[in-house]
């Protein structure tokens, strides 16, 4: 997941440079008149920024750029405000501007570098943060940022050394700690990873996730589900390129394997529930077969992404569990492809789904096979795996009949199928 690192106002100095009025020795006095003007309003927006008014400094920048167009302080200032403002796409020309002309601002090439990171230019963020970085050394948190970037690039090794850095000049900067014990559990390095995390908790970083973090990389005990700051975070940050990562790299068809049986099968359904919908898969495939088709997702940004498909009657922001808990709706069929890896006891989700649906409605879902004797078992991969016994179990205990389970890949992991368990429940 993508380290975002938004620094606060306190952590930029803006320019306070008076604004030359030039080197004519016979200045033209309206010229004059301009210039000293645009300099009262500059020094006017710094004192609103430097008091955190983003907008009021914004329109001081602004109106003074008008005034003396093209000065390096006032396009970095103003560029520097708008990424406060999170107005990405807007101060990155501007900072160009101001870099073009002052390359050692430090301050322009930090905001250049995390709005291209926000928008997702993982290359010229690289760029503009290792500028930064040139001038600055010791900011812990652009060795941050860069490192995540340079995760997305696909150069691991130079991340790993962005995060080493990171720690090196800011021991007690927790997010970088949690940052690389990440990294070191997916390259299989658990050991290292536990250190990290607990470090990070020693830090003060979030101790539920933490925690959950470290019992992903050493045996014991687990939290019953993925922490809803995680899960919604990673997807929120992931939906723009789901689809393609997914489908392509991950190899990733489990949608169209559940739902295979039942579009052959000719069924057509009045009520579906496709819980964990994400960019809507399953929905584009069930569009047609069902009256009416609602998603639900704890992740704002992939709902919006649902929405796209014109596949749903409604669509739903939601924690998957509290929503089945309080759901008083009746369905055919619930479809959860590939989500019940972010929970763990699912008991009280059978239970809530048998109570929504109809008589011979069906629920279909995915999971992980467990490949310990554990019925439900937390991998290093941050995903939970389940064990058929105790699918059968529950499955009994909570009024759905069991009719039919399959075997088979889900997605690619470095190269190697997951596979999982295909299973349909229907209530009697």
């Amino acid at each position: 997941m993508r380290n975002m690192v938004y620094l606060p106002p306190e952590h930029l100095v803006m320019e306070k440079r008076a604004l030359s009025p030039g080197t004519d020795p016979h200045p033209d006095p309206a010229a004059q008149a301009r210039l000293e003007r645009s300099r009262a309003i500059f020094l006017e927006g710094v004192g609103h920024f430097e008091a955190g008014r983003l907008e009021p400094a914004r329109d001081c920048f602004e109106q003074a750029l008008r005034l003396a167009p093209g000065r390096p302080s006032l396009l970095g200032n103003l560029g520097i405000t708008l990424f406060h403002l999170r107005r990405w796409e807007e101060a990155m020309p501007l900072l160009r501007q101001a870099l073009a002309a002052d390359p050692a601002n430090v301050e322009a090439w930090t905001c250049l570098g995390l709005a291209c990171e926000a928008v997702g230019r993982w290359q010229e963020a690289d760029d503009a943060l290792g500028k930064a970085l040139e001038i600055a050394p010791a900011q812990a948190a652009l060795w941050l940022a860069r490192g995540g970037c340079r995760l997305r690039l696909g150069r691991t090794e130079d991340a790993m050394r962005d995060f080493d850095k990171a720690v090196e000049v800011a021991p007690q900067f927790g997010r970088a700690w949690s940052a690389r014990g990440s990294l070191l559990r997916e390259l299989g390095r658990r050991e290292e990873a536990g250190l990290c995390f607990e470090k990070a908790i020693a830090l003060g970083e979030d101790p539920e996730l933490h925690a959950w973090f470290l019992a992903a990389v050493r045996d014991g005990a687990a939290p019953p589900k993925t922490p809803r700051r995680y899960v919604e975070g990673l997807f929120d940050d992931y939906s723009a390129d789901f689809d393609s990562h997914l489908l392509g790299p991950l190899k990733y068809r489990g949608h169209e394997t559940l739902l295979r049986p039942l579009l052959q099968a000719g069924r057509h359904f009045r009520s579906v529930l496709d819980l964990g919908c994400g960019t809507g898969l399953c929905g584009k495939l069930l569009q047609g077969r069902a009256d009416g088709i609602d998603g639900l997702d704890v992740s704002r940004a992939m709902l919006e992404q649902a929405r796209r498909t014109g596949a749903y009657r409604e669509l739903i922001h939601d924690d998957l569990e509290s929503f089945l808990a309080a759901a008083t709706r009746q369905d055919d069929l619930v479809v959860a492809a590939d989500v019940f890896g972010y929970l763990g006891d699912l008991e009280g989700v059978f239970r809530s789904t048998a109570r929504i649906l109809r008589p011979g409605g069906l629920l279909a879902f995915t999971v992980e096979v467990s490949p310990f004797r554990e019925e439900v078992k937390l991998l290093p991969s941050l995903r939970h795996a389940h064990s058929e016994p105790y699918l059968r179990r529950i499955a009994s205990s909570s009024g759905l009949r069991w009719r039919e389970v399959r075997r088979g890949a889900l997605r690619q992991d470095q190269d190697n199928p997951v596979e999982a368990l295909y299973v349909y429940l229907e209530r009697g």
